[in-house]
């Protein structure tokens, strides 16, 4: 390494900082000379990779894409050097701005619709005059009877068995597998159906996410992209925007969906319902394969910093309306979130108030805490925000719906009654040390009435009764809060 540094540059690096490794068995050094050039220096690794990378970032530079240049590479060694992008990723923004300012700053925002406005760009010329073969990339032919790595059947089925057997057998949970296995063939079904119906050559990325974005000079650089290959637009789409630790305020989370759909169309035309509709079975397929991946860290290796993450994503998964569609799968997660090991410590024995918005169209939420009972208010009558083109995009969580609710509707009124039914439940159960109360609100829709009522009864009951847990659920919208942890 030092010698190839002293190749390029022409002097010996005088600093050598090793830096933070990203769990793949590759060696990262920062290697500087006084008033010369910084570069990274990587060793290690599976070798292939190293080539694959270099390939990779060659070739979407050429492209105009924004990733690491490489200087030089050791064919012998296996060690090479790349362009030194610092050490801000676009998730240590994110991190940053929520601890400073408890909500992500202007520029912070920018550089993620930037990202997403990016993506398809990615995509697309990254799959042109490239051949992607199973172990090494090349503008080369395949050999005689080879295919080029894509999206597959044997893909689907890893990250579905890496779910089951890297989570769910960790869990403990008693599964029936042959039910199982159904719903894993049907949504591997749905998946490659939609993967074959997309007419455009594009580039999966597979693991694109604020972690693999470096900024530099404001700019967003993309990292860790040796492992894609020729796949479906959806999932990195679904990898980015539910990303679990970035958990996205679902308003951002559709504006930035309308940012990349926007942008994708300079691409691929699709009718915006098709895209959401194919985008949703990918959400589900990708948080089940991001908990295979926490389940071998935080349950296997015994790793705590990822038993929160499991039951985020846990949640975002029981959140998610497409896995009504999956209704075995949908009640193991629910089981899962039922498990001590995901309950705070501290919440034993308190009374747990699960409040949620829904769509009468996709039915009741199921009281899965095995009480039953609890309340079911129907928020229909109230005049509908959603029957106004400039409220279609928004929720009951935004403020120009907020503001129509509370000058134009009974809402308000109707909220105020349901505390007077509500309140001397929540009383009474803490009084005689009861452990679930369930509070369902429900609407057209599930976006707008519903969620406001919601959204106000949870914020009023966590005001009122500290000593309750109160876990907040906008169904149809994929968002969780939690109050009093």
């Amino acid at each position: 390494m030092l010698d190839l540094y002293r190749k390029i540059f022409g002097q010996a690096p005088q600093t050598i900082q090793k830096l933070a490794g990203a769990g793949s068995g590759r060696s990262y050094y920062r290697l500087m000379a006084e008033g010369g050039v910084s570069a990274v220096g990587v060793e290690g690794g599976e070798p292939s990779e190293s080539s694959i990378f270099m390939v990779l970032a060659n070739h979407m530079r050429q492209k105009g894409i924004r990733v690491p240049k490489i200087y030089a590479f050791d064919n012998s060694s296996k060690v090479y050097l790349q362009q030194d992008l610092g050490d801000i990723s676009l998730y240590d923004l994110i991190a940053q701005d929520r601890k400073n300012n408890g909500t992500l700053s202007q520029s912070t925002t920018n550089l993620l619709h930037q990202v997403m406005s990016e993506l398809p760009k990615i995509q697309f010329l990254t799959a042109q005059d490239l051949i992607f073969t199973p172990k090494a990339y090349g503008t080369f032919p395949l050999p005689e009877g080879g295919e080029e790595q894509h999206f597959s059947a044997n893909v689907v089925r890893r990250d579905l068995n890496y779910f089951k057997y890297c989570f769910l057998k960790l869990t403990g949970i008693a599964l029936d597998e042959d039910e199982l296995d159904k719903e894993f063939a049907q949504l591997e079904q749905q998946l490659l159906h939609i993967a074959a119906s997309q007419q455009c050559r594009t580039f999966l990325y597979r693991d694109f996410q604020s972690r693999n974005v470096m900024v530099k000079d404001g700019q967003p650089y993309y990292i860790d992209f040796q492992g894609g290959y020729l796949g479906p637009i959806y999932y990195d789409v679904a990898s980015f925007l539910w990303q679990t630790r970035a958990d996205y305020p679902i308003a951002l989370r559709q504006e930035l969906l309308k940012t990349y759909y926007d942008s994708l169309q300079q691409y691929c035309q699709i009718d915006y319902d098709t895209f959401c509709e194919a985008l949703d079975k990918f959400v589900v397929f990708r948080l089940l394969q991001v908990l295979g991946a926490y389940g071998l860290r935080g349950l296997h290796e015994r790793k705590t910093m990822f038993i929160t993450p499991i039951v985020k994503t846990l949640h975002q998964l029981n959140d998610n309306a497409q896995l009504a569609q999956l209704p075995y799968i949908k009640q193991l997660i629910q089981k899962a979130l039922q498990l001590p090991r995901f309950q705070p410590q501290e919440n034993k024995g308190r009374l747990v108030v699960r409040v949620t918005s829904f769509s009468y169209k996709k039915g009741i939420p199921e009281d899965y805490s095995g009480n039953g009972g609890g309340f079911v208010f129907d928020c229909r009558a109230p005049h509908n925000p959603g029957r106004y083109d400039e409220y279609k995009s928004l929720t009951g969580l935004d403020k120009p719906v907020i503001d129509f609710i509370e000058t134009q509707t009974t809402l308000p009124l109707y909220l105020n009654n349901v505390y007077a039914l509500v309140d001397p439940a929540v009383e009474t159960y803490l009084r005689r040390q009861f452990t679930s109360l369930v509070v369902n609100f429900g609407c057209t829709g599930g976006q707008h009435r519903s969620v406001y009522c919601a959204q106000h009864l949870a914020e009023h009951l966590a005001e009122k009764y500290p000593e309750a847990l109160i876990m907040l659920t906008h169904r149809e919208q994929g968002r969780s809060q939690q109050f009093n942890i």
